[in-house]
């Protein structure tokens, strides 16, 4: 039996051996992701792709936290969710009135039971989502697009990550896209 994939929010890009979801166009299945629960069984699903989505959900939080559980629910152990999202600082985050919420590597890691009992034990003030939630995701991939002011800017050092990461601390724009996964704990 093929391994259960979904493209969440896919608009007009269908991926082969992906249902493909959305609430507008023609998708496989039409559905609006901030409806509750998602037509899918528990732990059914191997990998969920969300490439330019997650931005566009969940402006009160508590329906952001809600997709963050149906996520967790509908994941097999060990799936893979891909999430590309705009770099917060990113202009185009902000011109685009349809994003309603940044999302970043720190605010997916608060989604991790592990980190949360590090954080707890630490003293830190992170938020205790996971625990709350009882979800659990490890944050195992995040890479960075440079932007074409980066480019520009430091045309010998286009790959040097770490530079990129200390001056988009400063400066806006830098980055165009953060890549992540995250693998459900089971």
């Amino acid at each position: 039996m093929a391994e259960l994939r979904l493209n969440l929010g896919c608009g007009a890009k269908h991926l082969p051996g992906y249902i493909n979801v959305d609430r507008f166009g023609k998708p496989d299945v039409c559905f609006d992701l901030e409806t509750f629960p998602y037509p899918w069984k528990d732990s059914s699903v191997a990998e969920i792709e969300l490439h330019h989505v997650l931005e566009h959900l969940g402006q009160q939080t508590d329906v952001y936290l809600k997709i963050i559980q149906e996520l967790y629910r509908i994941c097999q152990p060990g799936a893979k969710v891909h999430i590309t999202v705009p770099h917060h600082r990113s202009d185009r985050f902000f011109h685009d009135p349809t994003h309603v919420r940044p999302i970043t590597p720190v605010g997916l890691s608060m989604f991790s039971k592990r980190l949360n009992r590090e954080w707890q034990e630490s003293g830190k003030a992170f938020t205790l989502l996971a625990l709350y939630l009882d979800v659990d995701f490890e944050l195992t991939h995040c890479s960075y697009t440079p932007s074409e002011v980066w480019v520009e800017r430091y045309p010998n050092e286009v790959s040097d990550e770490k530079l990129l990461l200390r001056e988009s601390e400063v400066y806006s724009n830098l980055i165009r896209d953060v890549d992540m996964v995250l693998t459900a704990i089971k």
